[in-house]
């Protein structure tokens, strides 16, 4: 018996090891190919680069680039990233704890219409949120298309259903007593959210934040479509895509490109793994 287990154990591990190298493959085969030309690349891309000092030419070479704009759509790329956190969260974690406490069908009603926006294909409303954002700029003058609060504005719908929905199990496990302390000492609504319940909220807000952060910075096809290729703005993945042309692509600047724009997130998901771990799990036991 102890003998059948210890195999058993031996084989997950394996297997364990066989699955990480697997994930990591991709991830290897950027690094390397992003020190190298493109002749390099095309030739043997699984080997080591000859000279890792060409990691750095493509990354002056990105950066300088006036056509690309790389510096400049790093900068929107955090301008919206960041916008779209706050907005998100925020709102969300507002929005559930209103819903939680509010133990009405309509509460309970609205909490299932954001629940809906979860099991929608983006794909079934990406071409209606584009003729939404054109009725609205026809009819109340305000442009949604190829500016920051549009983009914002479609992160903030397509981002609230997670975000509500892991609010709302965690603020469940939050007891009433806590806000009932709060009016007694004459804490008004504002102040019970902001001073009580935010501070417990930390460690999903973290998670939600983080996962958002991560789909947000990474995301081609909203910003596609917002925003449009080669615009004045755009994003860090729409600005890798104006180097694979139609008969030319330059695989050392995209592969460049790909980790400078990986980089922040793999730093950021490293530094804040445990919150993720920590902010799914908490809320589900009362």
């Amino acid at each position: 018996m102890g003998s059948k287990r210890k195999v058993t154990k031996i084989l997950l591990t394996v297997l364990t090891v066989v699955l990480f190298l697997i994930t990591l493959f991709p991830f290897f085969i950027v690094v390397i190919n992003s020190a190298k030309s493109s002749l390099e690349i095309v030739t043997d891309p699984i080997s080591f680069p000859e000279r890792w000092g060409q990691l750095f030419d493509n990354i002056k070479t990105i950066w300088t680039s006036p056509s690309i704009r790389y510096a400049s759509s790093v900068y929107t790329s955090a301008i919206i990233t960041i916008s779209s956190l706050l907005t998100i969260s925020v709102f969300s974690a507002m929005a559930a704890w209103v819903l939680v406490r509010r133990k009405t069908k309509m509460s309970t009603f609205i909490f299932l219409l954001f629940i809906s926006g979860l099991i929608i294909p983006f794909q079934v409303v990406m071409f209606p949120l584009v003729a939404l954002f054109r009725m609205i700029n026809e009819t109340f003058g305000i442009q949604m298309l190829r500016t920051y609060h549009g983009m914002i504005f479609a992160y903030i719908g397509f981002g609230a259903p997670l975000a509500v929905f892991m609010f709302h199990g965690f603020i469940k496990s939050i007891p009433l007593e806590l806000e009932e302390a709060a009016v007694i000492d004459g804490c008004s609504k504002p102040q019970i959210f902001f001073k009580i319940i935010m501070p417990i909220l930390k460690p999903i807000f973290v998670t939600i934040s983080i996962l958002n952060a991560i789909w947000i910075w990474n995301d081609f096809l909203l910003p596609s479509l917002v925003l449009g290729i080669g615009q004045n703005i755009q994003t860090i993945p729409l600005a890798i895509a104006a180097f694979a042309g139609s008969f030319v692509k330059k695989w050392d600047l995209i592969m460049t490109a790909v980790l400078m724009a990986a980089t922040p997130i793999v730093v950021g998901f490293l530094i804040g793994q445990k919150h993720i771990i920590k902010g799914m799990v908490s809320g589900s036991i009362k």
